[in-house]
This record gives C-alpha cells, sequence and structure tokens, in this order.
C-alpha cells in the first residue's frame, strides 16, 4: 500500500460524534498520520510487529498501523464512545483489531511498538506525561505526537525513563472550529512526532 492510499483510507475514519473539551478529542489528521506511519514502516516498527496505541480515538492510528503489516494491535481509550466507533470502522474493513475501554494506568502488556497522539496539554498541564509513562513501560520504541513547544519536556521524560530519541519530523496539525471557546475556524499547530527508542 502506498502513502497515499493510506491517506485517503483514513481519511474516511469519523471523528468522535460528541468530542469533549477535556478530553482533548482532536482526530489526528490523515496526511500526517498516513506520513508518521509509513515512516514507522519502513524503520522496521510495524509489520509483522505488536503494536499498540494509547488513547487510541476513534483508531486512525492503531487502524493504519494494521493496514500496513502489524501482526497485533491493541487500542486502549477511556471513552466508550471512542472505541465503539474504532470497533465499527474497523470492523467494516474487515481488520482485527483489540480494541478496549479503560484507563491508561489499566494497561498492562509486552509489545514492540507503541504509536499515539495523547493529549497535548493544552486543557490540562502534562496530560500526556501518563501516556508517556505507559508507552515506556510496555514498548521498547516509542512513536509519539507532542506541541513543538514541549520538545525540551518531552527529551526529559525520555532520558528519565532510559529512552533516546532517534527521530524527530515536524507536522502541521489544522484545527477546525470545534468547541465554543474556539475563536478561529482553524488554526494551525505546529506538533513534532518523535520516534523514541529504549536504551535498555
Amino acid at each position: 500500500m502506498k502513502q497515499k492510499a493510506l491517506e485517503k483510507i483514513l481519511q474516511s475514519v469519523p471523528p468522535h460524534p460528541s468530542p469533549s473539551a477535556a478530553l482533548e478529542q482532536y482526530i489526528t489528521p490523515a496526511p500526517a498520520a498516513a506520513a508518521a506511519l509509513f515512516f514507522a514502516a519502513q524503520y522496521g516498527d510495524l509489520t509483522g510487529r505488536r503494536v499498540a496505541d494509547l488513547g487510541c480515538g476513534t483508531g486512525i492510528l492503531a487502524i493504519g498501523a494494521k493496514l500496513l503489516g502489524a501482526s497485533e494491535v491493541v487500542g486502549i481509550d477511556s471513552d466508550p464512545k471512542s472505541v465503539e466507533v474504532a470497533r465499527q470502522f474497523s470492523a467494516s474493513m474487515g481488520l482485527e483489531l483489540r480494541l478496549e475501554v479503560g484507563d491508561i494506568g489499566s494497561f498492562h502488556g509486552e509489545l514492540d511498538t507503541v504509536v499515539m497522539n495523547p493529549p497535548c496539554g493544552a486543557q490540562k498541564k502534562h496530560a500526556d506525561r501518563p501516556f508517556l509513562e505507559k508507552a515506556f513501560e510496555v514498548a521498547p520504541v516509542v512513536y509519539s505526537f507532542h506541541m513543538a513547544n514541549t520538545e525540551d519536556w518531552v527529551r526529559r521524560e525520555a532520558s528519565g525513563a532510559g529512552f533516546t530519541i532517534t527521530h524527530k519530523n515536524k507536522y502541521v496539525f489544522a484545527i477546525r472550529h470545534l468547541f465554543e471557546f474556539h475563536r478561529k475556524e482553524r488554526l494551525d499547530i505546529d506538533v513534532l512526532l518523535f520516534r523514541m527508542e529504549s536504551g535498555r
């Protein structure tokens, strides 16, 4: 599958039917998701690998990982509505994913790779910390999107957990008017995708 074909499929993943600002339920833009997943696949971190998407939302990264040949994909999210959307869409595609409703702290497993777009911390500072901590716990390779202005913090978190940032890819997320407090029809956010690898 080519990147453009993957992007086209991911564009059809439904958004959350009633997103929550507190949970920062923004869908990962399909172009960025496809580019990030293709990068991970080219680096050997998806095909034939056990992959987790922590805070999977409606499943865009989990679904993309499976389409690119992951042997096993598990997604977890605290919101049942998000998980149900992911289940319905993946079933319509004939994809077998393990999609769970639960708090990120309750997730346990031994995987090869984590791909995730955690809450960015706009509503609650460092809301992404529990996701990073869990990712570092369950897999030796982690791909994670974060706001560009938190790079120093991400580097400290990775280093403290014994992980090294091997790559940093830049993206722009176009956030559409979604909640009442949004003042613009579109806001472009600078985002970094970090590839982090355990030194253990």
